[in-house]
């Protein structure tokens, strides 16, 4: 909880912010840093940063913040110089850095806060600022992206912040936005203490970076701390995607509470059958995003059903995206916008580069770079986004050693040919052998340059080929979005040939 005397001119935050700690020198830290340096001797009374390691760009940063006034120590000794200078009244942990590491746990035996820069720059944000939050394994971005989009169609001066677009203290320092519109991971919502956003939406769960959490459970926790303060804002919503049979316990659980015990209102999308379920009419829910049976999506909140834009006329493919459709549109509803601009917007709403994206065709074969699948829910999303059609889909890259059966039921449904590359392509092989009587041709590569080549050797005229790796992307490529780009320039070649 926030100590000494708040500050008229900021949401959460004390007037005096003390003597301040951040670990970490990634995206988030530089920006917390270069934010709290340039408050020294006024808000900011000390500032260490315990740098990490080395790099040339990091040593160029640290000497800009030791000009300014700041201390930087880079190694792994950092905090043990810093103990004498302790206690610190906050620290602001990089995203990267686990609650498990020892690193973690010395800086939060230093300091009366930990907090992650979410958190950070929610307390600093304006008073009139809103948030909109925005969480689940997958389809965050894309969610995030979508409302923020709705809002700037609409007028309204909104951004799409935290993992994507400016860090959420950058943006708080531009002072240019009044709704951020904030994609939060489980390690940012891990190490957030008062933070209460007017609408809180939450995707699907399923297993992912369980060794920086350490359990399943640990996980599943971190992401419900997204709810764990909404009673505290006015007016506020949860946006719960009901298909996700971890989330839907959540909504029976809020179900199950009068509205005075939860302080906040909720909306369920879907329901366990699928988007076409209205959870009004199966639970009693005040409120429901759902598909109509005629195709429309509708939203019914606060006592109003708006009926939206059909589901076929959204520009973004699969099942799952119409879920980020219902979820935009709940958030965005919930924040006043009329079911006129609601529709306008997600008329107007194109895919995301890396997501399901449309990028070429060649002798009548059409490409699709889902680059950004990085484990297998993802892949089954993408893999059911092409009904009717003859699908060539590209697996693999860094393994992530999760099960395998579902997303080998669902290619071998789905596809008429898998090509497994890269460090996973003989684990992905191997699954596929073990499934009998099946027509589904599965082949094998060394790299994603091999994997297309063969790819494009086997599909036809009218498939389409799909890159959904279901895998990191680190044995061949810095990120995701390199090797998307690298499979785009791939498509670009061929199709000039």
């Amino acid at each position: 909880m926030v100590s000494g005397a708040l500050s008229a001119t900021h949401k959460c935050a004390p007037q005096v912010l003390g003597r301040v700690l951040i670990l970490g020198l990634g995206k988030s830290g530089q920006t917390a840093a270069r934010y709290c340096a340039n408050m020294l001797n006024d808000r900011v009374s000390e500032l260490y940063i315990a740098a990490g390691a080395e790099s040339e760009s990091a040593v160029a940063f640290a000497q800009e913040l030791e000009r300014l006034g700041a201390t930087v120590v880079f190694g792994d000794g950092a905090l043990e110089e810093f103990a004498s200078s302790a206690p610190f009244d906050i620290c602001i942990a990089s995203p990267g850095i686990s609650q498990l590491s020892d690193l973690y746990q010395r800086a939060l035996m230093l300091s009366d806060e930990l907090m992650s820069e979410v958190e950070f720059a929610w307390r600093e944000s304006s008073p009139q600022s809103v948030w909109v939050a925005v969480s689940g394994t997958n389809g965050k971005t894309t969610a995030t992206s979508l409302i923020a989009h709705l809002l700037q169609e609409a007028g309204y001066r909104a951004h799409a912040v935290g993992n994507i677009g400016d860090t959420c203290i950058d943006a708080v320092f531009a002072g240019d936005t009044d709704i951020y519109v904030a994609e939060v991971s489980s390690y940012q919502l891990a190490s957030t203490i008062d933070f209460a956003p007017r609408v809180a939406v939450l995707l699907g769960i399923t297993p992912d970076h369980l060794i920086w959490h350490g359990s399943y459970e640990v996980y599943q926790a971190a992401k419900f701390k997204l709810f764990e303060n909404l009673s505290t804002a006015a007016d506020s919503v949860a946006v719960l995607d009901a298909t996700n049979d971890i989330v839907r316990a959540r909504v029976r659980a809020l179900r199950a509470q009068s509205p005075d015990e939860r302080g906040f209102s909720y909306v369920p999308v879907g329901a366990k059958d699928g988007y076409s379920s209205d959870m009004r009419n199966l639970c009693g829910s005040e409120n429901a995003a759902f598909v109509s049976q005629d195709g429309s999506l509708v939203v019914a909140i606060n006592g109003v059903e708006h009926i939206l834009i059909p589901a076929d006329d959204l520009l973004i493919l699969g099942e799952h995206n119409i879920a980020n459709a219902l979820m935009a549109a709940s958030a965005a509803l919930a924040l006043g916008l009329d079911a006129a601009q609601v529709s306008r917007g997600l008329a107007s709403f194109a895919p995301l580069e890396h997501r399901i994206e449309p990028c070429g065709t060649f002798d009548g074969i059409s490409c699709y770079n889902d680059s950004k699948a990085t484990n297998v829910d993802a892949t089954l999303k993408a893999l059911s986004s092409f009904p009717g059609k003859r699908v060539v889909v590209l697996l693999g890259g860094r393994d992530k050693m999760t099960d395998l059966d579902e997303l080998v039921d669902a290619v071998k449904d789905t596809c008429v040919c898998a090509i497994c590359y890269g460090e996973a392509a003989q684990r992905f092989c191997d699954a596929f052998a073990r499934v009998a009587d099946s027509d589904l041709l599965v082949l094998q590569a060394a790299h994603l340059k091999d994997a297309f080549e063969l790819a494009a050797n086997h599909a036809q005229a009218g498939d389409v080929l799909l890159l959904s790796p279901a895998c990191a992307s680190f044995d061949e490529f810095s990120c995701f979005e390199e090797r998307g780009d690298a499979f785009k320039a791939l498509v670009a070649a061929k199709s000039k040939q």
